[in-house]
């Protein structure tokens, strides 16, 4: 399980990672064919807040990136509950208020990302 715990972790850091260049610096282009639901007229005024959002999700796939270095098993398992369980609450909020996409998207494989972690726990 403990190879899971890294795959799934892994590819929820991927996952910001690509949230990150999409909201910092696709977010007029590339943006645009992902977020249909938001107004055309709006991406150019909100190319700021975009990439404010994105440096956010930057930090996350920095902090579960992080996880890797960390040799200390217990810390490295605390640090994954705590920027996984960020991932998801982000997810569940953003599916709350934005689009229910991103409930999968996010929440989705953090959540199975966390229940791996816990598998994987030598305790």
């Amino acid at each position: 399980m403990l190879l899971a715990s890294h795959i799934l972790t892994a590819l929820v850091a991927l996952i910001h990672l690509y949230i990150v260049w999409l909201e910092m610096f696709a977010w007029t282009t590339r943006g645009r064919k992902v977020f249909k639901n938001f107004p055309a007229h709006l991406f150019e005024p909100t190319k700021a807040l975009a990439a404010n959002q994105g440096l956010y999700n930057g930090f996350l796939a920095a902090g579960l990136i992080w996880s890797f270095f960390i040799t200390d098993v217990t810390w490295q398992m605390n640090v994954r509950y705590f920027f996984l369980g960020c991932v998801a609450v982000a997810g569940i909020y953003g599916a709350a208020t934005a689009d229910k996409k991103i409930l999968f998207v996010q929440t989705v494989p953090a959540l199975a990302a966390i229940i791996a972690v816990l598998l994987s726990s030598p305790t």
